[in-house]
């Protein structure tokens, strides 16, 4: 078998995986197998990986450090829901409306802030996030400081399931391509790729504008299936909850941001009645990370099949009843 058939053979797989999963799910919503707690919490995974995901091209595989991305996603969200609620446009079209906003936001303050490194950038984006909250508070139009209420919840399992996909597929894609080894490029050494002639103001705006746009897309999802948006639903809290999920899968690991995204909105649903316990696990985790796996559970790996069998191999081939000072 060829490579190339290898390779059509294992997405299939993989694909076949993913329909199950969701006709499985579809099927416990539709006939009321499942409670609808887990629904929601399953809604929120699904949310969390795709704003995850995209924080960590940002992050992760372009090496900035930006903790501003809630402030994206709320642009997507009261976007997305202005659309629906002002013209009734379909769900489709509100989404990418939030997102392509979201986007151009991400333009905008892409140029001037990402030509800062380190701390002077996370700062930065810090203010970008506080400064968009600000502005939503002051607009009457869009609810002020009471919000936004009467969203039509349109966004169901299925939306936000197939987008979580499609936004990881993109994702992948992107990191795998030429375009995306030039952004890890600059995350190794920046000097280097700029001596190498990569133009390295461009692949930083094209990475936050491309995180951006997700987390606009996970906005619009959250505001058509919670319903209701609030300005403080998109504070700091917000941008430094992704932040660890990033941290803790690994920045540079996309399916770590996948398990870290789920493994923390399970923990954060257990804790519902000990919300204050929530913030501080959070911490030791940080601080539990940072002493002893500080690239994070999968680092700058992807899962893969092959781990497992080259793990299976290594134990095999490892000799055994080794006599002591041998």
């Amino acid at each position: 078998m060829s490579m190339f058939q290898r390779q059509i053979g294992k997405q299939f797989a993989i694909l076949l995986v993913l329909v199950l999963i969701w006709l499985a799910v579809e099927f416990m919503i539709r006939f009321g197998i499942l409670n609808p707690f887990y629904e929601l919490n399953l809604i929120l995974i699904g949310i969390n990986i795709i704003l995850a995901v995209s924080l960590n091209l940002i992050n992760g595989f372009n090496g900035q450090f930006s903790i501003g991305h809630a402030g994206f996603m709320a642009v997507g969200a009261y976007g997305a829901a202005m659309i629906t609620l002002k013209t009734q446009l379909p769900l489709p079209l509100a989404l990418l409306f939030g997102a392509l906003l979201a986007g151009v936001f991400g333009v905008l303050v892409g140029i001037p802030t990402l030509r800062l490194r380190g701390d002077y950038l996370a700062i930065a984006t810090l203010g970008f996030g506080e400064i968009i909250r600000g502005i939503i508070v002051n607009i009457d139009y869009i609810g002020g400081a009471y919000g936004l209420s009467g969203i039509p919840k349109i966004a169901t399992w299925s939306w936000v399931f197939w987008l979580t996909v499609l936004t990881v597929i993109i994702i992948t894609n992107f990191v795998n391509s030429t375009h995306g080894r030039a952004t890890i490029s600059i995350r190794e050494n920046e000097i280097a790729a700029e001596a190498m002639g990569i133009n390295t103001t461009k692949y930083k705006v094209m990475a936050f504008t491309i995180g951006s746009f997700f987390a606009g897309l996970a906005g619009g999802l959250h505001a058509h299936y919670f319903y209701t948006i609030q300005p403080n639903t998109f504070n700091f809290l917000k941008s430094f909850d992704i932040l660890v999920m990033v941290v803790l899968g690994g920045q540079g690991s996309i399916t770590g941001s996948i398990i870290a995204a789920i493994f923390l909105t399970i923990i954060s649903a257990s804790l519902q009645s000990l919300a204050a316990l929530r913030l501080v696990i959070y911490a030791l985790l940080l601080i539990i990370i940072m002493l002893f796996r500080p690239q994070g559970l999968m680092g700058t790996k992807e899962f893969s099949f092959k781990m497992f069998s080259k793990r299976s191999k290594d134990r095999e081939e490892k000799p055994h009843g080794t006599a002591v000072g041998q």
